[in-house]
């Protein structure tokens, strides 16, 4: 789930950056008194993702916003259907849209992608895993949208977890000794992670098998053919997790080899928005 703080954080930043000293389109024609409706209309089929965050920012401009939900996050959706209904003063209605419509259309896109995924792995112990490539100041709703479409997400950034990648190895000259220097830092900073090192072939699996004390093993760029040799060499010691050139195309090869996660930078950077519109409720006799 969202973190709060995090949450108005983002709104703060995000409004500010779109309003910046007023809308005077807004406040040009409209008297601030004016009260409105609007809907969020689907026009596009998919997953929906994003309700928190929309209700969230309408609340942010006019506390006393008044949000009815005909929808909820990860349902599916199909144009023509609709997916909330608010009442709130008109300036923020209109101050609040493309906010809104931008973070639930870039939310929704990638919750369908992911669903895409997962569903191709259902009855397989296999989990799909998001990465870091992300939009920088958007990761926390990516990744909430990976979650509200049925992926699992991996570490938040450089601060919850020790993932040793290939320059970190070749940087400090082997997996050997980043391992242990890993291991070394933790210890004395009295830091409680769990590290994942990345092996490029068998014979970095062996070694990362003999130095030990990590609880994640990365198998980058193995083919679905490569995985069960270094699946039987790990022998359920360690977790497992297949990475590179994962596709909805060969997902389902990499599943049926037992690994335990794969992880699909797609699932956020190749996602496409989906099409949603805020539009005004009138009424005639009002």
């Amino acid at each position: 789930m969202l973190q709060k703080e995090a949450l108005i954080n983002f709104i703060s930043s995000a409004l500010a950056e779109d309003i910046g000293n007023g809308d005077h389109s807004t406040m040009a024609s409209i008297p601030p008194t004016a009260k409105g409706t609007a809907q969020l209309k689907i026009k596009e089929a998919g997953i929906l993702a994003g309700m928190e965050v929309a209700e969230a920012v309408f609340r942010y401009l006019d506390m006393f916003t008044e949000f009815r939900l005909f929808k909820k996050d990860g349902d599916a959706m199909q144009p023509g259907e609709l997916a909330f209904e608010v009442d709130a003063a008109v300036h923020t209605l209109l101050m609040a849209e493309r906010l809104v419509l931008n973070c639930m259309q870039r939310m929704s896109g990638i919750a369908t992608l992911t669903r895409q995924y997962t569903d191709r792995l259902k009855g397989y112990h296999t989990k799909v895993l998001d990465t870091r490539k992300t939009t920088p100041n958007f990761r926390m709703l990516e990744k909430e949208a990976v979650r509200i479409g049925g992926g699992v997400n991996h570490r938040m950034g450089l601060y919850d977890m020790v993932m040793l990648k290939d320059n970190h190895i070749d940087f400090c000259g082997g997996i050997t000794p980043a391992v242990n220097n890993v291991v070394d830092y933790l210890n004395k900073n009295g830091l409680n992670l769990q590290i994942e090192v990345e092996a490029r072939s068998l014979e970095d699996v062996k070694e990362i098998l003999t130095v030990g004390q990590v609880h994640r093993i990365m198998l980058d760029n193995f083919t679905p053919a490569q995985i069960p040799a270094a699946l039987e060499l790990i022998n359920g010691k360690y977790e497992t997790e297949a990475s590179g050139g994962i596709t909805l195309a060969n997902v389902e090869a990499y599943a049926k080899t037992g690994v335990d996660f794969v992880s699909v930078g797609a699932i956020i950077h190749h996602a496409v928005s989906l099409d949603l519109s805020l539009k005004a409720v009138i009424h005639p006799n009002k």
